[in-house]
């Protein structure tokens, strides 16, 4: 049977970590990697040593900040970046690809800083415009996977101390309910279709040992439609990309589709 693999990852900086994106290209042969948090313009995107190495690449960046690309070995039909709609919004954050059989959208979900905050309030209109986006741009009868660091954790199995972190902008129940409205739209979570227990975590803080007490948190997601989440036949997270030198503070999740 023919696989078709998809991984989402936030590199925290593409340049600092090429290296490691390298490697886990080679290692895994994924047939699309969404990217998140690149922090490069379009202009200094490792186009060609990324083409070396048998991908295609799709950037939206900016300098130091935000950023988000999509990786595959064969070029999208269709493509697009933003969110599409009336805003003046200069923050690159979504980017999305039209492939045979796959519709991919890499997105990085603002952070919020503090429940309350100017920046809290982006967020929660930023998930609701990417709500609006879905409505007008796709079709939830097609398959199509919105991947990426949507710095929500859905539930409390997905975050290893709920108490602690009930009013963080992370876990929070508006947030919970801004991603639930996305999911409303007709997304099924890809990594929950293969494992049902808690403790699975995608990030974890540089500081306070969290990585070895793995004490983390599931905030990058692949989110499927219907026809893909039929599809799928696999999903982990590859926890060896947070261990060692020069690592990101977030594993790939990998996800595999019958081809």
């Amino acid at each position: 049977m023919k696989l078709m693999r998809l991984i989402t990852w936030n590199v925290n900086s593409l340049r600092a970590r090429l290296p490691r994106v390298l490697a886990l290209l080679e290692r895994h042969q994924p047939d699309v990697v969404c990217l998140q948090e690149t922090k490069v313009t379009d202009d200094l995107f490792p186009r060609a040593e990324l083409e070396a190495a048998g991908y295609q690449s799709l950037a939206h960046g900016q300098r130091t900040y935000n950023g988000v690309a999509i990786l595959s070995k064969v070029a999208p039909r269709e493509s697009g970046r933003g969110l599409d709609d009336d805003s003046d919004d200069e923050q690159a954050r979504l980017v999305w690809a039209r492939f045979e059989g796959l519709t991919a959208i890499s997105a990085y979900v603002p952070n919020g800083s503090e429940v309350g905050s100017e920046k809290w309030e982006y967020k929660l209109s930023w998930l609701a415009r990417a709500r609006s986006l879905l409505d007008r741009r796709f079709d939830r009868g097609e398959p199509l996977a919105l991947c990426g660091d949507l710095n929500v954790a859905p539930e409390a199995r997905d975050v290893h101390d709920p108490d602690r972190w009930a009013e963080s902008v992370l876990f929070h129940s508006a947030a919970r309910d801004a991603l639930a409205q996305v999911r409303a739209w007709g997304l099924v979570d890809a990594f929950r279709l293969h494992h049902e227990e808690g403790g699975l975590f995608s990030w974890w803080d540089y500081r306070m040992l969290a990585f070895p007490k793995n004490h983390g948190l599931r905030i990058d997601h692949v989110l499927v439609t219907e026809p893909l989440a039929k599809r799928s036949r696999d999903a982990f997270i590859d926890r060896q990309e947070r261990k060692g030198k020069q690592a990101s503070d977030h594993a790939p999740v990998v996800v595999d589709f019958e081809g």
